[in-house]
């Protein structure tokens, strides 16, 4: 392991709370993939299992920020363990009303419940900024490692929960995904000594940490980044299935992934002195320039590498991103923060997926690959709008002062 990475774990605990977060956030690729799996198995309904799967997307997507509220006032032990026995519950609800063909109606409303799942990436991200919040390097590192297990998680689950789906029974995937997230929270919460202490009650306490303008603009611009990766997922299954591959589709999506995680190894390598801001917006622009090659692929291998260089952009963008949230976020709101740029990616699949399946429908898999290129335009524009509003200090959080001398930048409150 690289220098940088063995200097972030020589804090005690370390290793073991980023272990925990990582087999704890492993639902957050599986949860929705297992049910499509789960019900279209039982049912033979597509559509169905479509949209419980988007209920349970966007039902996160709104509690998920709410829990990470309560974490900021109230610390992880004690709000964690009660939301993720809720959302165990409704995933174990779902699994049982899915076999005994309960209702629709039940369905949905256990669906909606799974939304209850807390963002343990957030979680395990607070704990390294708590541990290096004045030693930015070794921040940046810890945040880059984050992102690759979020591709690991990524390549690693969809595998698991339909793999298991399909080979062993129908309800494996979901309940795989329940019981990760029970021994993931349960093992996180046990750590003690690297749980953040909760911050003392500010003016920013009353109100969300979406107030915050600079987050505000993060947030806008990952719902189109999240609309890339939705209609990327769509339109490569389409791709792959109408030249008879439809197998090699998550062969594909995982090339993607993995570009994302090589450049998340080497990103956190580097030893940046340059503001944050600046870096973040060419990472989105580089996002959007990456998917123009995506328009002209007409066969399998052109689009295996073209995914594959297009990964190479979101790792690191997204560690920029979360090394941007720390900066412009009140203490007081960080695992807020975090989490709703997650809720941004979250909605925006949503969004992109639906919109990519009508555009394969009206033109063709090959054509709507316009879709991410528009997403990541979007994208692109909105950054540049809000760009003004990343500078620290312009909205009431932290003070970053960068110094350029290749020492690490000083935080001022």
């Amino acid at each position: 392991m690289a220098s940088p990475y063995r200097a972030i774990f020589a804090a005690r605990g370390s290793g073991w709370f980023s272990a925990a977060g990582l087999l704890g956030r492993l639902p957050m690729s599986m949860t929705s993939v297992g049910i499509v799996a789960m019900v279209s198995q039982l049912t033979g309904r597509y559509a169905l299992a479509g949209a419980l799967s988007a209920t349970v997307g966007l039902a996160t997507a709104l509690f998920s920020p709410q829990i990470s509220r309560l974490v900021d006032r109230h610390g992880q032990r004690r709000v964690l363990p009660p939301a993720m026995l809720v959302a165990v519950a409704s995933v174990t609800g779902l699994v049982l009303c899915a076999r005994t063909g309960a209702p629709e109606w039940s369905l949905f409303l256990f669906a909606v419940t799974c939304g209850c799942t807390p963002s343990v990436g957030s979680m395990v991200r607070s704990r390294w900024v708590a541990l290096y919040r004045d030693r930015r390097k070794l921040l940046q590192s810890a945040f880059a490692f984050e992102a690759v297990l979020d591709e690991c998680c990524f390549v690693i689950g969809p595998i698991l929960a339909i793999g298991l789906s399909t080979a062993w029974f129908p309800e494996a995937g979901p309940l795989l995904a329940g019981s990760c997230l029970l021994a993931g929270v349960l093992w996180l919460t046990a750590q003690h000594g690297t749980e953040p202490v909760p911050a003392p009650r500010g003016p920013h306490t009353g109100g969300s940490a979406l107030r915050t303008p600079g987050l505000q603009v993060l947030v806008g611009v990952f719902v189109f980044t999240g609309a890339i990766f939705g209609s990327i997922d769509v339109v490569t299954i389409a791709f792959a299935e109408e030249r008879g591959r439809q197998g090699a589709a998550s062969l594909l999506l995982a090339g993607y992934a993995l570009g994302s995680a090589l450049a998340g190894v080497g990103f956190g390598l580097i030893r940046f002195t340059s503001p944050a801001a600046p870096r973040w917006l060419w990472g989105i622009w580089a996002m959007a320039v990456s998917l123009l090659p995506l328009q002209l692929v007409e066969s399998l291998p052109a689009l295996a590498g073209t995914l594959f260089l297009a990964g190479f952009t979101i790792a690191p963008t997204m560690v920029t991103t979360m090394v941007l949230v720390e900066q412009l976020v009140p203490a007081e709101a960080l695992t807020e923060g975090m989490t709703w740029t997650g809720t941004g990616i979250t909605v925006g699949m949503a969004l992109g997926s639906s919109t990519a399946g009508w555009a394969v429908d009206t033109f063709g898999a090959d054509r709507a690959y316009a879709v991410p290129l528009t997403a990541g335009a979007l994208a692109t524009a909105v950054a540049f709008l809000g760009y003004r509003r990343l500078r620290p200090g312009s909205t009431g959080g932290t003070v970053i002062h960068e110094r350029t001398t290749g020492d690490e930048p000083t935080s001022v409150a």
